[in-house]
């Protein structure tokens, strides 16, 4: 099984004693105290993620550091600064690694779901991996369109999509050569991925994207029974301040929506303060409240410039996470109608 942070004991009538039994094969472990609320972000965080422990059970992460060997690093420093002696290494992205108790999951996939000349749905596997027949559903993500050009095929999605996976979700990248990626292209090159995940027998299947791949996942939303839920964070299409489409950028959305005839789709949309390619922040603000209208989808969520969150990369900040991860998983499965 691939490992997580051990759970808090609850409290009984007395507090739990700080002496621990001796154990040959792992370290002992001291979560609990005011730290123990600094393990929670570690399953939604970014790889690389690692955790080290000491023997007397001193304990200390990082993650998404520039390499793997500096965050191996930063993980066994803050242990030793919590008075860890001999702190080492005990699990590094999915795998335990600890002497005695290693642990590796299977491997995802590598073949394309499907894909064709410069563009492919592949599943990732930064992510725990359970088959269609096993999984709770699929989430796709969807990367963005970079205004210099840059290649982003194999960027990591942003880190709420690993509460999903967390919860049993498997998690697929839609990737594509920017040298190809034109916004109606891709937005058919998707619609036909997601038949293809249907036909393979996934429960529920999830597209999700930031800026030029959270307009693609909207756009699919004009084919009924394609996507049970699209996670649309921070959408665009028309490039940044001072772009020359600005102009037509809200009425191209306009046009986006009001093409929507996905009836039992929950559909939860993020904007930011301070997002340069946000053309008018009021008028999509409500073009997306009137996705409710015919209904044309079952369910907005609509994160309307949440506070402390700003930029067009608000939706990769781990406040993000922290604050809306879990949010987003209960829309999408129906389990609560918004984020209050």
């Amino acid at each position: 099984m691939p490992w997580r942070p051990p759970r808090r004991p609850r409290p009984g009538p007395n507090p739990p004693s700080r002496r621990r039994a001796r154990c040959s094969t792992s370290p002992r472990y001291r979560p609990w105290g005011g730290r123990a609320r600094r393990l929670r972000p570690i399953p939604a965080a970014a790889d690389p993620r690692v955790f080290a422990l000491s023997p007397d059970g001193a304990w200390g992460w990082a993650a998404a550091q520039p390499d793997l060997a500096a965050t191996e690093a930063r993980a066994i420093a803050l242990c030793a600064q919590w008075g860890g002696a001999g702190c080492q290494v005990y699990a590094r992205d999915l795998a335990v690694v600890w002497p005695g108790r290693e642990a590796v999951i299977a491997a995802a996939p590598t073949r394309p779901v499907q894909g064709g000349p410069g563009w492919a749905v592949v599943p990732d596997g930064r992510f725990l991996w359970q088959g269609p027949a096993a999984a709770r559903g699929a989430y796709v993500w969807a990367h963005g369109r970079a205004a210099g050009g840059q290649d982003s095929r194999g960027s990591q999605p942003q880190p709420h999509v690993r509460v999903f996976n967390n919860a049993g979700w498997d998690v697929l990248r839609f990737d594509r050569d920017p040298a190809v990626d034109d916004a109606e292209a891709a937005a058919g090159w998707l619609r036909g991925a997601l038949r293809v995940l249907r036909a393979q027998g996934y429960r529920r299947v999830v597209v999700g994207g930031q800026s030029r791949g959270a307009w693609n996942a909207l756009q699919i939303l004009d084919e009924p029974g394609l996507a049970d839920g699209v996670v649309a964070v921070a959408p665009a299409a028309h490039g940044p301040r001072g772009s020359p489409a600005w102009p037509v950028a809200v009425e191209e959305l306009r046009q986006v929506l009001a093409r929507a005839r996905s009836p039992a789709a929950r559909v939860a949309v993020a904007t930011f303060d301070g997002d340069e390619y946000d053309p008018d922040p009021e008028a999509r603000a409500t073009l997306f409240r009137r996705l409710l209208a015919a209904p044309q989808v079952a369910r907005l969520l609509l994160l309307d410039r949440p506070d402390g969150l700003a930029g067009h990369g608000g939706g990769a900040l781990p406040a993000f996470t922290q604050r809306y991860g879990e949010c987003l998983l209960h829309f999408i499965e129906a389990r609560r109608p918004g984020c209050d």
